[in-house]
Order: C-alpha cells, then structure tokens, then sequence
C-alpha cells in the first residue's frame, strides 16, 4: 500500500465537511484528555493494529486526535503526527456510521489542524482507498512509497 501526498495549503473547507456530519449526528472535535481511555479501547475494540499510534496521538501536546461522537458515544477517530511528524493516520469510523461524512470530516479536521501547525504538506501513509484520498482532497499517490515506514512493521507480519 502506497503513501500519499496532500497539499494543506489546497484542502477543501473544513466548515461544509462539519455540517454534513452533524446532519447525520456526528459532532466532530479534538479530543481531550478525558477522552483517553474511551478512545483507546474504542479503537482497541474495531483496530486493535492502531492502538499504539493512537494512545501515541495522546501524548502529544496539542492531542493529535478527532473523535467524532454521536449520542456522546465515539464513533470514529482520526489521527495525525501519531507514526510520524507530518502523517496523517490512523483513522476509522464505525462500520454502522460510513458513507455519511463523518469520515471525511474527520479527515479535514485533522489535516486542517496540521495546516494551522506549519505544515504545507501531509503524507498519508500506507493507504488502502487511495481514490478516496484523492477525490476527498485531492491527494495523490507518493510513487516507490511502499511499504514505506511500514516496511519492519510488514516483515514481523510476513506481509512484505
């Protein structure tokens, strides 16, 4: 599975993404301190592969992790500068909750939050829907990328 790029400094409103959301109720926003140990095993639960990227996400200072909550209950999360400076991921949204833009919510808030940070640039790394990334914003495929930073991760697992 390949990285991809994306250029902060062209993403798509973050605004219109939060509406669509919420019309489905999701409310999306960082995640605060509070919100460790739900996460965690919220992720644990549906991506346990994750699971250390994302507690990784909360020692960060800003945390570097969205949730996005429906009934006060998470329901997804998106995480960034989690494997590596200037990445975006991991990311997940409960299987009931799909295709009604909380992902993509998730998805803009956080690369937003890595535009307001510096960042000009944002590497997805080892994506499996690489045309979502493309058609959400705009991110294209990092040729000779994989496995990446992934490569010892995919030798332990016999996947390379």
């Amino acid at each position: 599975m390949p990285d991809m790029l994306v250029k902060l400094y062209d993403l798509p409103p973050l605004t219109p993404a939060l509406v669509v959301a919420a019309r489905h109720g999701g409310m999306i926003r960082r995640a605060l301190r509070d919100d460790q140990s739900s996460a965690v095993a919220w992720v644990r639960a549906r991506f346990p592969s994750w699971v250390a990227e994302t507690e990784a996400a909360f020692s960060r200072s800003p945390i570097t992790c969205f949730v996005a909550l429906r009934e006060q209950m998470i329901v997804g999360f998106a995480c960034y500068d989690a494997t590596c400076p200037n990445f975006f991921g991991p990311t997940g949204v409960d299987e009931a909750c799909r295709g009604v833009g909380i992902g993509r919510a998730l998805l803009l808030a956080a690369l937003h939050a890595q535009r307001e940070q510096g960042y000009a640039y944002s590497i997805i790394g080892g994506v499996g829907p690489a045309s979502y990334y493309a058609d959400a914003v705009g991110a294209v495929v990092i040729e000779g990328s994989t496995p990446g930073i992934y490569a010892e991760r995919h030798k332990e697992s016999g996947r390379a």
